[in-house]
């Protein structure tokens, strides 16, 4: 069971690093883990299984986030805050966060995994 916690924690946070790797150049910048938290914890309830679908604020917020780590080090830096602060979340599915890009209408060029490499 706590592998499975940790996978699936994981995976949330491989979601906003996933989106930041992949986001183009754009005004605003990533200035703290909480900004990027911040970010993504609207999506929590979707990626718990508790909601049918990402709710408008949690698409709002990964809009956000993947317009504003604007250069390479904010999206390295947002993809090792998440890895770091992902381990304090349980029961998500790892399942229903691969889709939230998707669903929230944000192209993402590779499937988000675990196995993201935050250096590149």
């Amino acid at each position: 069971m706590a592998a499975r916690r940790a996978h699936a924690t994981a995976t949330l946070a491989l979601l906003a690093a996933a989106l930041v790797l992949s986001a183009a150049p754009a005004e605003g910048a990533v200035s703290s883990c909480g900004q990027v938290i911040g970010y993504i914890a609207p999506c929590l309830t979707y990626a718990m299984g508790s909601a049918p679908k990402p709710s408008s604020n949690c698409c709002s917020g990964v809009q956000s986030l993947n317009s504003a780590a604007a250069s390479t080090a904010d999206r390295q830096t947002t993809c090792s805050c998440l890895k770091q602060r992902a381990n304090g979340v349980g029961g998500l599915r790892p399942d229903l966060i691969a889709g939230i890009p998707g669903k929230c209408n944000v192209k993402i060029p590779y499937a988000i995994s675990p196995n993201t490499d935050c250096s590149k």
